[in-house]
């Protein structure tokens, strides 16, 4: 299968080696990967900011950018829910378009849900020693039904424990712009999330969105948390030994 990365403005600014892992596991599931030089944002934050020109105009951008692989992968499901769900929503009214954007939304998944899903992973060769915990981003869980597959795949990397998270599919409050915007409720919500993790007494949490991890991350270090806070590509793809633990920026 010819599959384009679609690496995420998050991964690409913060957090590069996420889009290394992605590829490393796409490969191992035997597809030939690329990754377009032309790809930019998925519009995303315009979209939930109620500016729907530039987000349409962001997504036509993408339709080219996308077009001829058989499939789009992103290791974000907020990404490739944005694309998958709420491109065509955005092009409803123009039947010219809408077409190529029903195609694109077919042939987009989130990574880990695209491994498990369509290439058939069921095991992945893989070596952590920890205990750790799982954190459902809200997208990736609501809008694309990412759930058993990060835990299937974890099941299998040896010396791994997953202790299941209280409120695992609560969100923590990051939201995109939402945390902008509600600063006061967001904080609520992360320090919840931060109470619920320290409970399980687990050495790291995983998540398949970096955004979610960027703002735990955040509370956890704000807090002197020695708690290792990793995308599960990173742990999926053998990179977790090798690379330091995310960090929220400052």
């Amino acid at each position: 299968m010819r599959v384009a990365l679609f690496v995420t403005c998050l991964v690409d600014l913060f957090r590069p080696t996420i889009g290394f892992a992605a590829v490393k596991l796409l490969e191992q599931a035997r597809c030939t990967v690329e990754v377009p030089r032309a790809q930019t944002c998925c519009g995303q934050p315009a979209y939930n900011s109620g500016d729907r020109a530039d987000a349409k105009a962001i997504a036509l951008q993408v339709l080219d950018t996308f077009k001829g692989y058989d499939h789009v992968v992103a290791p974000s499901g907020s990404c490739a829910g944005m694309i998958r769900v709420h491109y065509p929503e955005l092009f409803t009214d123009d039947p010219a378009v809408l077409p190529r954007v029903r195609d694109l939304a077919t042939r987009s998944s989130e990574l880990v849900s695209f491994l498990v899903d369509i290439c058939g992973l069921s095991a992945i060769s893989a070596r952590w020693d920890r205990t750790v915990t799982y954190h459902d981003a809200c997208s990736g869980l609501r809008e694309l039904g990412v759930k058993d597959q990060p835990r299937r795949l974890l099941a299998s990397v040896a010396g791994l424990t997953l202790d299941e998270l209280p409120g695992a599919e609560t969100c923590c409050g990051f939201g995109g712009t939402f945390c902008v915007k509600y600063p006061d409720i967001s904080d609520k919500m992360v320090a919840d999330k931060e109470t619920a993790i320290v409970k399980t007494g687990a050495e790291a949490v995983l998540a398949g969105d970096l955004g979610c991890l960027l703002n735990i991350a955040g509370r956890l270090q704000r807090h002197g948390r020695a708690i290792e806070v990793r995308h599960v590509a990173e742990v999926l793809a053998g990179m977790a030994e090798d690379t330091p633990p995310i960090a929220a920026p400052r």
